[in-house]
């Protein structure tokens, strides 16, 4: 994967400060240390979620054998990210959470849902037992916390439509969290632009901290799309018209679609190459 002259040139560009949109087909541990530092207001992503998905690639994050090293990585991912931001900025960080598998190293075929299918399980985590819910959103919360970001806020992305699980000894899932990090203490947060309708006749009220938002099937195979409404607040609040928005984990696109939408700059960073076309599709690129 040879992204080296490509990086190279969109440095060049980003040092312009002039807003660009563009897809790298590369790993972000490898593109983003060539990047031009604080070349981005925000940065708005969802990196592949712990021991819940095979994507088929070599070296793909998200099939480490421990969540310590899973978390390692991502850590080093977002120190990157760190750097790379504008001294006001923020990251927008969605992230799934996972039970220990049991002891059992692969998963079977899902009729309603043939990504779920693994050919690999990591193993149960150090000091956990079968059947405990990991906790990975905040084990990468606190690690990053310690790293020097600014933990602003914990958001619950509450899925109406979120998928059946045949579980009887506990509820089924329906939320994930959004994390909001900033790298400054004070940092650019536009309130009034996601002001939410108030149940008084006081007028709009501060976006509160629970999102009921639906998942979004994409016609592809990018089986985990982040939803464009799950999205726009993060960029809406984030950023201002013209800014350049950061995505390490591009995927089928859902950041840069948004922002095209919104008139802000972007540049999404994908391993796999099947991604990358089919996000260029959906950009209406191809």
């Amino acid at each position: 994967m040879n992204t080296f002259p490509a990086t190279r040139r969109l440095r060049q560009n980003l040092l312009l400060s002039e807003p660009i949109m563009e897809i790298v087909h590369g790993d972000a541990r490898e593109v983003l240390p060539l990047l031009a530092q604080e070349s981005f207001r925000c940065c708005i992503t969802s990196p592949p979620y712990w021991g819940l998905r095979d994507y088929g690639t070599r070296g793909q994050i998200g099939a480490e054998e421990s969540v310590t090293d899973y978390v390692a990585t991502l850590r080093a991912i977002f120190r990157q990210v760190h750097r790379l931001l504008t001294p006001d900025g923020t990251l927008w960080l969605n992230l799934g959470d996972s039970y220990t598998s049991g002891g059992r190293a692969w998963r079977d075929d899902d009729q309603k849902n043939a990504g779920r299918a693994m050919k690999y399980r990591p193993a149960t985590p150090a000091g956990l037992k079968p059947k405990d819910l990991v906790g990975v959103p905040w084990r990468l919360a606190f690690a990053l916390q310690e790293d020097g970001w600014y933990l602003r806020s914990d958001i619950i992305w509450h899925k109406p439509n979120c998928q059946p699980e045949s579980v009887k000894d506990r509820p089924t899932r329906s939320h994930e969290y959004v994390f909001l990090f900033s790298k400054s203490e004070r940092y650019h947060y536009n309130f009034e632009a996601i002001r939410e309708p108030a149940t008084s006749r006081d007028g709009p009220r501060n976006k509160r901290s629970v999102w009921s938002i639906n998942t979004e099937p994409y016609a592809g195979s990018h089986f985990a799309t982040f939803p464009t409404a799950l999205v726009e607040p993060c960029l809406r609040a984030g950023s201002e018209r013209g800014d350049q928005v950061l995505d390490p984990f591009f995927g089928s696109g859902t950041v840069g679609a948004v922002c095209q939408r919104f008139a802000r700059g972007f540049v999404g960073v994908e391993m796999k190459r099947e991604y990358v076309k089919l996000a260029k599709k959906r950009l209406g690129w191809d």
